[in-house]
This record gives C-alpha cells, structure tokens and sequence, in this order.
C-alpha cells in the first residue's frame, strides 16, 4: 500500500476482458467526476468571496453547497485511489510476522477493506433512509451531504472486491474462510457468553493495532477498528458509524486542503520549481554545501505554496536529484537531507496538519499559520549550519543540459513570492477566511502562472484536477475515518482519563514537562500514523489540557505539529520517509544513517521550541493573533 502519486495512472485490475474494462471505464469516470466536482468547488467559493467582499451581496447557500461539493469529491477520490491501491499504508510493520504468511496477510487486508466499503455503504444507506425529507438551514435537502457516501462507499466496495478476489484462489478463499470464522466465533461468544463478552474497548484497539501490523491503509485501519467498535456495541444505532465518518470531514474549514494542495500543484507544473531551484542555483551552487542549502530554501519556498509535505518533496526532489547526480553528490545524503527540510517546512503555512489541528482543536488557524513561522526559521537555521559543515562545493554549471534566462528565473520568483504574500496577508489581516484565501491562490495559479509562464495546457490541466481529486480524496477520507474512532474515544471516556493523568503531570512537574511528554507522544504516532490521523486523534485531547495548564494554543499547537512531522519522516516506519526514498530513488537501508545528525538537530531544536514559548509567540503578538 502506497501514497497517492502525482506520477502516470496506471490501470489496477489485474484481469483482462470485460469487466476489467467495465472497472477501468468506471475507475476513470469518478475520477474524471471528482476533478470537475473540485472545479466546480473552486468555482463556488471563488464567485461567492467575489460576492460577498467585492459586490457586498452575500450568496447564503454558497457555503453548503461547497460542503456538499467536498463531500462528493472525497468520497468520490477515495474510492479511486482504493481502485488504483493507492491509499496509505504501512507495510514494513509485516515484516515481523513470519515471512510465509505474507501472501495471506495481504489478503487478510483486502478483506478488511471489503468489510469497512461494505459496512459503509449498508449504514450510509440507513443514514440516507433515516435523512429524508430533512433540510439544511438553507433549506437544501440533507440528503444531499449522505448520497455521495452511499455511492462512493458501493463503488469502494466493488472496487475492494475485485481487487480481493483477484489474488490466488487458494489464498482467497481459505482467508475468507477464516475471517468469517473469526467473525462468527467473536459474535457467538458475545452472543451466549455475555458474562464474558470482549468489551468494545478490546475489539477497538486490536483492530487498530492488528490492521496496522497487517499493512491495511491508515484510513481502512481508523475505520476498521471503530466499525468494530460499534458492532460490539448493542446501544450504538449502526447509521451512527456512517454519520461520524460523514461529519469529519464536512466542515468548510477543510476545503483550504484540496485547494492549497491544487494552487501548489498548479505552481510546480507551469515551470516554477524549477525557475525557482535554478535561480538559487546560479547565486548560492559555487558555496560551500550550496546545493544542501538551495534544497533547504527550495522545500520553504514550496511548502508556502502547496501546504502538502509529500508534493513539495516531490517538487524539489524531481529536480534536485537529478543535479545532484549531475555534479557527483551523494544521492542518499541528499534524500535524508530533503526528507528533514520536509520536518522543517511542517508549520509554514498553508500548512495542512495546521490547518486539520487548528479545525479539531479549536484553535485560531491564522493564528497557527504565524506561530509557525519563527520556529521553521530557525529549524532552518539549525539544519542550513549542518548542511554547510558536511556539504561540498560544486560547480553550478554541471548541475543543468539548459541554462535558462534570467529575466525567466526572476520572474518565476516573483510569482511564487506574490502567491506566498497574498496567502499570508489573507489569513492574517482576518479580511477572509483559510477556505477563501485558498480559493484565490488556486485562481492566482492558473491566471498569473498561466499567463507568466504559458506552459499549461488543457491536458497538463486536466491532469492537475485528477492528481489534486486523487490526492486530497485519499487525505480527507483519512480524517473522516479518524473522526469515527476519536467518537470512540470519547463513548469510552478515553479524554476524561487521560486528561486527569496529563493534568496531575503537568502540575507536579509544570506545563513544560506536559508539553514535552505531549511532543513525545506526537514523534511516537506520528511515525505509526500518517499526520491527519495523529492530530485529529490527540488534538482534541490535549490542547485543552495544555490551555489548562497555563500553555497558550499556539504555542502548543507549533511544537506538536512539529513533533508529528519529525515522526512522520523518521526511520525506520515514517511513511514520509518512505515517500522522500520513492521519489528520490533511494533506498530507506542506504538513507536512514545520514539522515541522523539532521534528525538530531531538528529533535534538539524542537525541544529549546518547547522550552521558549516566545519563538512561537513573538510573531502572533506582534500580529495582534496570539
């Protein structure tokens, strides 16, 4: 299991005939339909910020159908990127089992997927059932936010199938078999034992760990182990399941995701990038570790345009590697570099870990935005004075077959350094929202960086709209799956618990110790989770406490998004580690040992950011947002 990809699509079932034609034509069409639905987004928020601060007529209904919009296009994506097997996964964690069980393992995860589709999509249609003939405020039929989760779940489900019963018919069936079996002695026990039933509790995190040890896609994983919850639970309505998954990711807030994530995508493909790294080249490639500290500057400047971690590395990974192997460097340095930069960069806005913290905890995303600003300087800082130390010097002129002009390279500057100005300048001024200002800098992209450059074309379009549906779908599924177990955890009183602990920690040993412990924590998950799932998780459960004990949010909400990104791309099981080596052609054995002293810079930094509150505050004070 993989991340979604901006490279080519490739078609996934394994069959020829037919219906392996019937899936292909349907796999394309709902990604064909997620794009035009993330279009027809943009489109909708875009004219109604237009109406609402330009002609100062409020169109009222725009923000629901937005939402409806979102909820169609995530479900919608995610079920491609399952068509494509394309969704979040931890496989490494496998490999402690015995090798001989791998063939079944695997299986084992397609019928987990299976199940979750199909509990899905049979309480999604109660949902539905139990929806019609209410309205939304606006007077918008409800239904309209429930029937893209019927459908998208039906066509995960198909699409799980094929892909399950594509394996090796022995496999197949005998797994099945056994899942079954399971299932049925799980319910039987409950059912005549109920002095000994498993408790809900049980069930929900072996799924969590299970599904993770098995290599099920994170969100399947989320997913799995609350759906195992409810069905323990016989007070729980079923339709619930499918209504907290629904409600985790229908909220405006989170449109700025697919938005910012399409504005960067939009960027990179009409040249910038690498106008960009090619005109820090020319200025800074003859210094000593220059190319360490064009990657480092490179991976700042994108991440204050995409937001997405994966597609910056991509940006500057898919044009530093190559001149890095031109001018004779060490390619798996140069990896273990690019996947710390990516660390650094985590709380440069628009940063999307921010943006889903500051909607689940309640916390100022403006706000957030500034804190992290400081901070990234100085981790930055701190790995540009270990990137000298160990760099080399080169020569520039190796480093590219074309050298491009300079009025073309300061122009591609400019407009990426405008797009960072707007989006920070909207945020903060409190003029728009996150949502809105993402709006624009999508609309920016293609007007300016379309007329600057005049290198998209309506296919290089067409494909952007399909990567950012894919991309974005595979995401916002992960934090809707995430929502289900964090209600879990709440049904089971888990926040309640943990608050009193952490609060009598904090208060024997002081509010730093909590935030400290409180990083620690997020490194830990952040390596077994994907960020979203981490955050929407412990966010809520810890940033009231640390607001109890005297921490202000923002300061708070910095060091641990930074914590979540450190263990995100550390070894030996951070899936953005595996990422940077796939995009970089690297091996993980190869790049993991000089990527160390970077991982310890950014780890002895991260805890002088926890101890000096004022490196997250400065800016936000001076802004009036802290």
């Amino acid at each position: 299991m993989t991340s979604p990809s901006a490279g080519a699509l490739h078609v996934p079932f394994r069959n020829a005939g037919p219906a392996a034609r019937a899936l292909t034509w349907l796999l394309q069409t709902f990604e064909y339909l997620s794009g035009l639905i993330l279009a027809l987004d943009v489109l909708v928020v875009f004219v109604a910020v237009i109406y609402r601060y330009f002609l100062h007529d409020p169109v009222d209904w725009a923000e629901e159908i937005a939402r409806a919009l979102m909820v169609m296009q995530v479900f919608f994506g995610a079920a491609t990127v399952l068509g494509r097997e394309r969704h979040v996964g931890i496989d490494s964690l496998r490999g402690l089992l015995p090798a001989q069980w791998g063939p079944a393992l695997i299986q084992l995860c397609y019928w987990i997927i299976v199940g979750v589709s199909v509990a899905l999509f049979i309480t999604s249609c109660q949902l539905f059932a139990d929806s019609r003939g209410q309205t939304t405020s606006f007077g918008l039929p409800h239904i309209i936010f429930v029937l893209p989760v019927v459908i998208g779940s039906f066509v995960m489900a198909l699409f799980g199938l094929v892909n399950a019963l594509a394996g090796p018919r022995r496999t197949v069936w005998k797994t099945l078999a056994g899942v079954v079996a399971l299932s049925l002695a799980i319910w039987g026990w409950n059912a005549f034992v109920p002095a000994y039933a498993i408790k809900p509790w049980f069930l929900l995190f072996a799924g969590f760990f299970g599904g993770l040890i098995l290599g099920v896609p994170i969100a399947f994983v989320l997913a799995f182990s609350s759906l195992l919850f409810f069905l323990s639970d016989p007070s729980l309505p079923m339709l619930v399941y499918a209504q907290t998954i629904l409600a985790g990711m229908d909220h405006f807030v989170l449109l700025a995701i697919p938005f910012f994530v399409l504005a960067g995508l939009v960027m990179e493909v009409n040249g910038m990038s690498s106008r960009l790294i090619e005109l820090l080249l020319r200025m800074f490639g003859r210094m000593r570790g220059g190319l360490n500290i064009i990657m480092i500057t490179a991976t700042a400047f994108f991440s204050g345009i995409s937001g997405s971690k994966l597609a910056d590395i991509a940006a500057v990974g898919g044009i530093m590697m190559p001149a890095i192997r031109r001018t004779k460097q060490d390619a798996n340095e140069a990896a273990g570099l690019l996947a710390a930069t990516a660390v650094m960069a985590e709380t440069i806005p628009p940063c999307v870990n921010m943006i889903i913290l500051g909607f689940v905890a309640n916390i100022s995303i403006g706000g957030l935005f500034m804190a992290g600003l400081v901070p990234a300087v100085v981790l930055a800082l701190a790995l540009a004075a270990v990137a000298i130390y160990v760099g080399k010097r080169i020569n520039p002129d190796d480093a590219f077959d074309v050298r491009t002009p300079m009025i073309k390279l300061l122009g591609g500057a400019l407009v990426g350094f405008v797009m960072i100005l707007m989006i920070g300048k909207g945020v903060t001024s409190g003029v728009a929202t996150s949502t809105e200002v993402s709006a624009f800098a999508v609309i920016y992209a293609f007007v300016v960086g379309g007329l600057a450059f005049r290198e998209l074309t309506w296919k290089s379009v067409l494909k952007l709209f399909l990567q950012s549906g894919s991309i974005t779908g595979s995401i916002l599924f992960i934090v809707a799956a995430a929502s289900s177990v964090s209600y879990a955890l709440t049904i089971l009183q888990i926040p309640q618990y943990l608050s009193f602990s952490l609060i009598a920690l904090g208060h024997q040993f002081g509010s730093s110790m909590f935030v400290a412990v409180s990083v620690l924590l997020m490194i830990m998950f952040g390596a077994i989770l994907e960020g979203a799932p981490a955050l929407i998780i412990f966010g809520p459960l810890l940033a009231p406490i640390a607001i109890k004990l005297g921490v202000h949010p923002l300061h708070f909400g910095t060091v641990v998004v930074i914590a979540m990104g450190l263990g995100l791309f550390a070894p030996p099981i951070g899936l953005g580690l595996f990422a940077t080596c796939a995009i970089t052609g690297t091996k993980l054995e190869n790049v993991w040992r000089p990527m160390m002293k970077y991982l310890a810079v950014l780890f002895v930094v991260l805890m002088m950011l926890v101890l000096v509150p004022t490196f997250s505050l400065w800016l936000p004070t001076r802004l009036g947002l802290a």
